[in-house]
Formats: structure tokens, sequence, C-alpha cells
């Protein structure tokens, strides 16, 4: 006797065989669904409704993204032609804002650093300085350096420390070749565009910010 060919498997999870009803588990297994326990099944479904929920979020954000960037566009190009110049700040930030002083749109724009091998000799010339240093002097600087130099979870280095590094005015010679090594590691590899949104109720009130992050509402 023949067997019908599995289906595709239907929005709740489930793929009919010969009639009957089967669930694949994490292995692949096709599991009959009378023999599934209750809250298994219930939290299969709880999960897909909101997955379900989550996908058409995002594509909605995504939408409503690139619609933000197109209408911001078009009206930089009618700056551009009407007055020959865009906005615009350092780095290309910018900042539009309502009539009444209580909406603002921001487009920020931030760079992506990695750090060349010119780090390690930086970090050479770092220890030799700290070496020589009584184990009291500069106890902050010390506290500093290891942060900066110490790799998270990702494996990065710790850029925000390292740039705290740079701003220490301290005149020994191998500490200003260190300093130097840091910058000449420093290479940008290109760049992310945020778009971020606040509001107030009066012009003299502290900005909010709208939150789209579901990690931040």
């Amino acid at each position: 006797m023949s067997t019908e060919t599995t289906t595709t498997p239907a929005d709740d999870g489930t793929v009919m065989v010969s009639g009957k009803a089967y669930m694949p588990d994490a292995k692949g297994a096709l599991v009959p669904v009378e023999t599934i326990k209750p809250a298994v099944k219930l939290e299969d479904e709880l999960v897909r409704k909101i997955h379900g929920y989550a996908a058409e979020l995002s594509a909605q954000i995504a939408r409503f993204k690139g619609h933000c960037f197109e209408d911001l566009g078009s009206f930089e190009a009618l700056l551009a032609q009407e007055y020959g110049a865009t906005k615009g700040g350092v780095k290309g930030n910018k900042s539009f804002m309502t009539f009444d002083g209580t909406r603002k749109v921001s487009v920020q724009v931030s760079d992506l650093i990695e750090f060349g091998p010119q780090l390690q000799v930086a970090k050479s010339l770092v220890d030799e300085c700290l070496a020589e240093w009584s184990e009291d002097a500069r106890s902050e600087i010390r506290a500093i350096v290891t942060r900066a130099f110490n790799v998270d979870k990702e494996g990065q280095i710790n850029r925000a420390e390292l740039f705290m590094l740079l701003r220490m005015e301290i005149e020994d010679a191998r500490w200003q070749q260190a300093m130097q090594a840091i910058r000449d590691a420093i290479r940008v590899v290109g760049s992310k565009v945020y778009i971020r949104f606040y509001e107030r109720d009066r012009p003299d009130d502290q900005w909010r910010a709208i939150t789209i992050d579901l990690a931040k509402a």
C-alpha cells in the first residue's frame, strides 16, 4: 500500500503523513502529535505566535526606517536645490526639528573602528612604563591600562578605555610613543548610520528619546 508524501509544515509546525499529524523535533524526527505533552504543545504555540508578531513588527520597522531615510533625503535634496547646501555637522551628523521645538529627528554617523598591529607595540611600551613606576604610583592609570588592553567576551579591545589613555598627559617619552602607536593602530573600516527620535513638552524641557529598541523599552 502506498504512503502519501509528507506535506509542507503548516504554520503550527505540524506535517501530515498519510493523513496523520506529526511535529518534527529538534533532531528532525517526526513525532505523532497525540504523543506530545500538552504543555510542550502549548509552549510551541506560544513561541510561534510571538515570533509571528516579531517578524511582522521587524518588517514594519524596516519599512519605517527606509521611509525615514527616503523622506529625509528628499528634504535635503530640496535644500540643496534651493540653497546649494545640505544639513549636516561633524561626520555627517544632523538634526531635523519641528517649528515649535518639541520634536526632533537626529541622524548620527558612527565610525566602525578596528586596531592594527601597532597596538601590541603600544602595550609593550606601556608595560615598560608601569614596570618602572613604583607600585603605588598612578594606581588609577594601572587600572585603566588593565581594562583597556583586556579583551571582552567578544574578543574586542575596550575602545573607551583606550581613548581615555590617549587623553592623559604623561611626559614619559615611552608613554608618548605608546600613545602614538595607539593612534597609528586606529583604522576606520566603515561607518554605520543611526536615526533617533526625541520629544519634549516645551522647548526648554530636556529631550526624551522615543524608544524603538525592545531591549531598552
